[in-house]
């Protein structure tokens, strides 16, 4: 079992217009509703990959309410989910199908008090202590309330009671998170150059792992990801730019990292499913959902260079 934790869980809406104009009225085409958040996306992609996934974090009020009908429809996800008294976040995308491009809106999240958080904290050791987990990933922002190092003491937690973790959060949250030693951290571009002040991606990434992280895998966009592992370097590209919707499609890549690490397979084979994964989100029309068929014809053509080091 895969244990996702997402502290600021979203209601994700998706609203499709002819084209985006600002200061006119827009009439939508198409609107879709869905339980969201980075470590929620994640989720979803893990169960239609064939994983069994818990889901944890906070949600509250009516929109928490309708963010867990969603998760209770999802063939192998299970609920974890801890109650707040504020109300769970809506995040609205706008995409404009004349350009493929979308615009997003994200809520700030409910304020979780200091007694909220100690009873996730104590139920998040108790989850990732008992037996069958094997792996969990940390994902996106915190909501108000919640300390600033928080998932640095989630990572200890998990390492404390031996399960690999993923990383995928910004700024300071990943500073500290990334000092905890987690096993894999998974930022962008602009999140690694925050991380390091360097914006090469192959020096960022080293200096990355030299703060803390056991790996470091970067997503670059439509340039593919590089991961810098103890055993050895790579860099994975998809063999072409895909239109479409790129919201979610970092959260599918970390679906596919954390899939390839429970399932043993080397790194190459790793970096090839998440980077065809992050291709077939973009091709589908809301995050946290692939595109089968662009995934399959993808995933061969992914090109990874790179090596292990020599023995």
């Amino acid at each position: 079992m895969i244990v996702t934790v997402t502290l600021n869980a979203a209601l994700d809406l998706t609203y499709r217009v002819p084209s985006l104009t600002p200061h006119t009225t827009h009439r939508v085409t198409e609107v879709s509703e869905r339980a969201g958040g980075k470590g929620v996306n994640v989720a979803r992609v893990l169960a239609a990959l064939g994983h069994t996934v818990t889901v944890t974090g906070f949600a509250g009020g009516a929109t928490g309410r309708t963010l867990r009908e969603h998760l209770t429809r999802t063939p192998g996800l299970v609920d974890a989910l801890r109650p707040v008294e504020g109300a769970t976040r809506r995040t609205l995308a706008v995409v404009d199908a004349r350009t493929g491009d979308t615009t997003q809106l994200n809520e700030p999240g409910p304020s979780v008090s200091s007694a909220e958080w100690s009873g996730f904290l104590a139920a998040y050791e108790e989850l990732v202590g008992g037996s069958g987990v094997t792996a969990v990933a940390l994902c996106g922002s915190l909501p108000p309330g919640v300390p600033v190092g928080a998932y640095a003491l989630l990572v200890r937690a998990a390492r404390a009671a031996r399960v690999p973790v993923l990383l995928d959060t910004s700024g300071e949250p990943l500073r500290r998170g990334v000092a905890a030693r987690p096993d894999l951290v998974k930022p962008n571009a602009e999140e690694l150059a925050e991380l390091t002040g360097a914006h090469e991606p192959s020096r960022a990434t080293r200096d990355a792992r030299r703060r803390g992280a056991h790996a470091v895998v970067a997503s670059l966009g439509a340039d593919g990801l590089l991961a810098v592992t103890p055993e050895g370097t790579w860099r994975a590209t998809p063999p072409a730019a895909v239109r479409g919707n790129p919201t979610g499609a970092g959260d599918s890549a970390v679906a596919g990292l954390l899939s390839g690490l429970v399932e043993g397979l080397h790194w190459p084979d790793r970096l090839a499913r998440a980077v065809a994964l992050s291709a077939a989100t973009v091709a589908a029309p809301a995050a946290g959902e692939f595109d089968r068929s662009v995934y399959d014809d993808v995933l061969p053509k992914v090109t990874v260079s790179g090596k292990a080091p020599a023995a």
